[in-house]
């Protein structure tokens, strides 16, 4: 039972495939002995052509090339005008008339002695008169034509001498043909269910995994996959649902990450690298619409003199309490940042100047009506005074300047007030050429 549950639960790809090879090979093997038999059948009759039938068939064609030449060389002697061509064709004949190949086969052996007497006839004549042999032409032509007739004879001889060879080889092989269409049929359909176990257990599964790592990410849910009898299909849809469990982790950590180095470690909010990118591009916006949108810079009042006397940690516990009052004072919309030291700045969009007066002084008279408590639970009394001015025409530092010269004026005024800056003499470049 528990070997069943185990094959219920998944098989490796190469223990199902090697078995799917073996019963493979062991009906190819089947199927190639019974080729072998019908083939052996075929290579005997091969080996009888060779050994018997093609010698025979050359000894007729040399015969009939013979037979041939004899014939071509007594129309040359009728053919030719001088006496010495004639017998040098005669020589020839003679040759011929003599060869084995004609010697061996008594029909044609006749029939050679018989031309060959006939053209010595006419050459001993043509010796007198050139004109003679033109008398002996026509039976020239009967003798010629009956040794055409001989060569057909001897050719098709030849033939017949490999049909029974041939006709035994061609009965083998027609066998095997037969037997060989049922093993390619056997063979294809293997490969058929092959392929469609292959195509059920491997490229579809592989497919939904092509899928699901095309479209894996932190903002997608974990991928679902069907179950696989394959033990490696399994294991990479489970390596792909732990990469995405580690894709999110990683994600998390990135974020953050991202918040920690955006973030002044001290009083959780932005950093001033951070507020400078982010107040860019809201300025940028904010211009390009003709949006109002105000700067502000803030700075605790005596924060120096606090360090001295109570110790730095009063300080910063001073500074967690302010960055506290700015995130219940501000809107959601509003940037602020730790800018140094005791020093914050600020970027109000959607509002003037005049409005963002109103909050600025709301935050400033929080700061000035409740008290820090310090970790050794004494209570100081934190003011702050703050600068604003309006960055509608100008880019943000040159804003943030006017807001910082406010600043100074509040402090020169004797602190703990808010003070509007006069509005930037410095135009903005995006607008110089509407």
């Amino acid at each position: 039972m528990p070997e069943v549950g185990k094959l219920l639960k998944g098989v490796h790809a190469g223990r199902a495939f090697g078995l799917l090879a073996v019963l493979f090979i062991v009906a190819f093997g089947v199927a190639v002995l019974l080729l072998a038999a019908d083939q052996q059948r075929v290579l005997e009759a091969n080996d009888r052509l060779q050994e018997r039938t093609v010698p025979e068939i050359i000894r007729y064609q040399r015969l009939a090339r013979n037979l041939e030449q004899l014939r071509q060389e007594g129309e040359r002697i009728f053919a030719v005008s001088s006496h010495a061509s004639r017998q040098q064709s005669m020589f020839v004949v003679t040759l011929i008339a003599s060869h084995p190949s004609v010697l061996e086969h008594p029909q044609a052996a006749r029939l050679a002695r018989e031309a060959e007497q006939f053209l010595g006839k006419v050459v001993s004549q043509s010796a007198q008169d050139d004109k003679r042999p033109a008398a002996y032409y026509d039976e020239w032509q009967r003798l010629a034509e009956r040794l055409g007739m001989q060569v057909d004879d001897v050719s098709v001889e030849g033939v017949n001498l490999a049909s029974g060879d041939l006709k035994l080889a061609s009965a083998a092989m027609k066998l095997a043909r037969y037997k060989l269409m049922a093993v390619l049929v056997l063979v294809g359909m293997f490969l058929l269910a092959f392929m469609i176990l292959v195509r059920h257990h491997l490229i579809h599964p592989l497919q939904r995994i092509d899928r699901a790592l095309s479209g894996l990410s932190v903002e997608q849910p974990a991928p679902v996959f069907s179950t696989s009898r394959m033990l490696e299909i399994q294991a990479v849809e489970e390596a792909i649902r732990e990469h995405h469990a580690l894709l999110i982790q990683n994600e998390e950590s990135r974020r953050g990450l991202e918040a920690l180095a955006n973030k002044d470690g001290l009083t959780g909010l932005m950093n001033r690298r951070y507020f400078m990118q982010a107040a860019e591009v809201e300025l940028q916006r904010a211009q390009r619409y003709r949006r109002p949108v105000t700067v502000a810079m803030a700075d605790l009042d005596y924060f120096k003199k606090l360090n001295d006397t109570y110790g730095h940690a009063a300080g910063d516990t001073v500074l967690r309490a302010f960055a506290e009052r700015v995130r219940e004072a501000l809107r959601q919309s509003d940037l602020v940042c730790r800018y140094g030291g005791e020093e914050f700045a600020f970027l109000f969009p959607e509002i003037a100047t005049s409005e963002t007066e109103k909050l600025a002084e709301r935050l400033r008279a929080d700061c000035a009506e409740n008290n820090v408590v310090l970790p050794d639970g004494r209570q100081v009394k934190v003011t702050v005074s703050i600068g604003l001015a309006d960055a509608s025409e100008c880019p943000i530092e040159i804003a943030l300047k006017h807001a910082d010269e406010a600043l100074y004026e509040a402090k020169r005024l004797g602190r703990n007030r808010v003070v509007v800056g006069s509005s930037p003499m410095v135009t903005n470049p995006l607008q110089e050429n509407p």
